[in-house]
């Protein structure tokens, strides 16, 4: 049998439910890899092994009498620590929040319990969710499973590392201009954004409220789909949510890709892009178009307007946001005392806002000011809007657009530090899907010379992740199941 850890969600809910394993048995599994991995990977910045067994304990509880507890029933799974949970640390990987303990959880929180997951703890990612290699963690940067010298992406780079390593069986993160998909690509597992407010964002906190998203990291794609089922649906909390119901995906998994139309933009083909992507994704839709797909040349105008477009939407949005750690009083401190957000900023010695915070809210005030309003943030989203338009067009004449998810195999720690621009061209071909408000996945499709995951993006119309999930499986099943990481020495 495939090694527990590595068991599909499906598999583990079966496993559980006919009891041939408890949910203890499992849950314990997946901490004992933690214990044993995690020391050099780094993908987790909290791990609640006490809140976990009982869980556990308590789902076997259920079990036994009778009770079914939900369609995750006693899957161990792991939060990126922008989300808000209740009893457990939260700290958006800054140390401005280090010790806050929310009092409650956020919505996606709240649903994954409901359905019988168990929560292992928060992983490591960049701070308040800027940048794409987390190595911009205020603790410490997160490794990439298959070569610790190289990054797992970001900002959710702790979510794809942790399920790429078999620490957990899945993970929730958050997508802001592609992070989700770019660590998924770069470790070799799947990740789903889904359309903008489909996914409630009550109890995340907040990067670029317009932009981010909640969706979920698997290692294939029906584990994903059903993650999204358990979180999406309209939450009356959060302003932005969409009144639709949670989509039913079963049918999706199982159709072909016969009858599907993928574009693939003209303007995608961009200097810079290492050759083995290329020949990856090339390689992915010709497998598509094998199996039925047909597969056409599209444009897409103003794409190349969606990077410096990002750069003035995101941090104007991300100033707003993060203006309020000015210390109001909100959640306790460990010993059960109310504390506020000044109290841990001084507790933490001074330690502020990291270098890539400090850049991104410096750019995005001087975007809002008076006088530079219009000549900046305006126009930004006025080329937004046209950006959407494009994919609106575009998807008149095909129902996916493909496209390489990240334009290199996972970097080396350290190499891209130093030069911010370099970092952002990390995300060129994700993150006008957010600009769109669309739903993107990316998932394996080969690996470079050098044994590195690559990815294969595809985009979908707005609330159509059917389509999404229909066309990833297909190339799953096509191309069999994406390799592990080597387990280490």
């Amino acid at each position: 049998m495939t090694a527990l850890h590595y068991q599909p969600v499906a598999e583990l809910v079966r496993l559980v439910r006919s009891r041939e394993l408890s949910a203890r048995e499992v849950v314990a599994a997946h901490l004992a890899r933690i214990a044993a991995l995690d020391a050099r990977l780094g993908a987790f910045l909290h791990i609640d092994e006490g809140g976990a067994l009982r869980r556990a304990d308590e789902i076997d509880r259920e079990l036994a009498s009778g009770r079914d507890p939900g369609p995750l029933c006693g899957v161990p799974i792991a939060l990126k620590d922008i989300l808000v949970t209740r009893d457990i640390p939260t700290t958006a990987g800054s140390r401005i929040l280090a010790g806050w303990i929310p009092p409650y959880d956020a919505t996606v929180v709240e649903r994954l319990r409901a359905a019988g997951a168990v929560m292992l703890g928060k992983l490591n990612m960049d701070e308040f969710a800027m940048g794409s290699s987390t190595e911009n963690s205020a603790f410490f940067p997160c490794r990439n499973p298959w070569d610790l010298e190289r990054v797992p992406g970001g900002s959710s780079g702790g979510s794809a590392a942790a399920v790429a390593a078999g620490l957990c069986a899945a993970s929730l993160g958050t997508d802001t201009g592609g992070s989700i998909r770019q660590p998924a690509s770069l470790c070799g597992v799947v990740g789903l954004k889904p359309t903008y407010g489909r996914v409630s964002r009550w109890g995340v906190i907040a990067f670029a409220s317009s932009l981010d998203q909640v969706g979920p990291l698997a290692r294939s794609v029906a584990d994903a789909a059903l993650l999204f089922e358990v979180i999406a649906g309209f939450d009356p909390r959060d302003a932005t949510s969409i009144d639709e119901p949670a989509p039913r995906l079963s049918g999706a998994l199982t159709a072909e890709a016969r009858g599907l139309t993928i574009g693939r933009p003209r303007e995608y083909d961009l200097p810079g892009v290492d050759p083995e992507v290329t020949r990856a994704v090339d390689a992915a839709l010709a497998l598509l178009a094998d199996h039925g797909a047909r597969i056409r040349d599209i444009s897409l105008p103003n794409a190349r307007h969606a990077l410096p477009t990002y750069y003035l939407v995101a941090p104007a949005e991300a100033s707003s946001n993060l203006a309020r750690y000015d210390g109001v009083r909100f959640g306790r401190r460990p010993d059960g005392a109310s504390t506020s957000l000044l109290e841990m900023y001084r507790r933490t010695r001074g330690a502020g806002f990291g270098p890539e915070v400090k850049r991104r809210i410096m750019l995005g005030t001087f975007a809002l000011r008076s006088g530079y309003y219009d000549a900046y943030y305006k126009k930004a989203q006025q080329v937004r809007a046209l950006i959407a338009e494009d994919y609106r067009r575009a998807f008149t004449e095909v129902d996916l657009i493909a496209s390489p998810t990240s334009p290199t195999p996972a970097f080396r720690i350290g190499e891209k530090a130093s030069d911010p621009m370099e970092m952002y061209l990390a995300d060129v071909f994700t993150l006008s899907a957010n600009l769109a408000g669309l739903p993107g996945i990316s998932v394996p499709c080969g690996t470079s010379s050098e044994g590195l995951p690559i990815g294969l993006q595809l985009v979908g119309k707005p609330l159509d992740e059917a389509t999404l999930i229909r066309a990833a499986a297909a190339h799953e099943r096509a191309a069999g199941p994406a390799p592990h990481p080597p387990e280490p020495a």
